[in-house]
Order: structure tokens, then C-alpha cells, then sequence
């Protein structure tokens, strides 16, 4: 198993598959986020058999959101813009890994989108479920459905539930 951290959620990844944390790569860091002001990348890309997968991590268990953004319309930005610089990288990536997996990563015929969104079990006063994700679900839908018009928002508990989606998820 691949093991990649976000923050304080480890993801476990199948040795089978390619599995990237995007936001992390030099080509994204070094070249592609400094042409354009204000691009924005996908945390991690999985490749298995099937799909492509774009994979974005927010964890409010600790700490609340702040950003003035709608969370739908946030992931929407960071799946085009993670796009985008796929194939960038396909074409100008200096590190060979990077280079090889946007190429397997674009040679898929399936693109899924899944926002990974943990929030406090216990809703209190000072940590409420803010964010219902039915409605950001509906959100992205609504905005990339040309992209995949089924994204998933889900959490580390129901990710067996999803039998494509190969891979776990644990607190660090």
C-alpha cells in the first residue's frame, strides 16, 4: 500500500494503482502555479484500472472553514485548474514520475471528482456541521457535470460503501 498524508487524515492507496499528491509536485509548484495568477491544484491523483481520480482533502474536525468561497465552487476551480495542469505536465514536466502518471492519468476514459470532507461526529456550538454535503454535492453536480456528473463528497467512514473506490483513509 501507498501512504500519502493530509494533514491529519492518512490515505491508503492500492500498490497497483499511481497515487500523487498533486498539490506537492515540482511541475506544479515550480512552473504551472507561478504562469497564472491564483491557480489552484487538487490535492491528490489516483490512477487505478478504470479512472482517474481527483481527489480534494478539507478537514474541519479542529478548525472551522474561513474562506469566503463556496466550498462547491472552490473544488470546481481546483478540478479545472488540476486539469490544466495535467496536461501541461503531460507535455513539460521535467520529473519523469510526474510526467508519467498525468500521461496514464489522461489516458483514462472515466474522470471522477471526489471531495473527502470530515467534520466533528459531535456537532457543538463551537464546531457545528456547517457544511451539509448533500448541498455541495448538488453544487458540484451543477458545476462539472461536463467533467463527471456524478462527483461524491464523502468521509473516512463511508468510504466502503463505494466498491470503485479502492482505497482507505485513517486519523493520524
Amino acid at each position: 500500500m501507498r501512504e500519502i498524508d493530509e494533514g491529519q487524515l492518512r490515505f491508503f492507496f492500492p500498490d497497483n494503482t499511481l497515487a500523487s499528491k498533486y498539490d506537492d509536485w515540482s511541475f506544479y509548484r515550480n512552473q504551472f502555479s507561478k504562469a497564472f495568477d491564483g491557480i489552484k491544484a487538487m490535492d491528490f491523483i489516483h490512477v487505478d484500472n478504470g479512472h482517474t481520480w481527483l481527489i480534494e482533502v478539507k478537514d474541519y474536525r479542529v478548525n472551522r472553514r474561513t474562506k469566503p468561497i463556496d466550498i462547491g465552487d472552490e473544488i470546481a476551480l481546483k478540478a479545472r485548474d488540476t486539469l490544466a495542469g495535467l496536461v501541461a505536465a503531460k507535455l513539460n514536466a521535467t520529473d519523469a514520475q510526474e510526467q508519467t502518471i498525468a500521461e496514464n492519468a489522461l489516458r483514462k476514459n472515466r474522470l471522477r471528482i471526489i471531495l473527502h470532507l470530515e467534520q466533528p461526529k459531535k456537532h457543538s456550538k463551537l464546531f457545528p456541521k456547517a457544511i451539509d454535503p448533500s448541498k455541495v454535492k448538488q453544487k458540484l453536480k451543477q458545476r462539472l457535470k461536463s467533467i463527471d456528473p456524478h462527483p461524491r463528497v464523502v468521509d473516512k467512514s463511508d468510504l466502503e460503501k463505494w466498491d470503485d473506490m479502492n482505497w482507505s483513509v485513517k486519523g493520524i
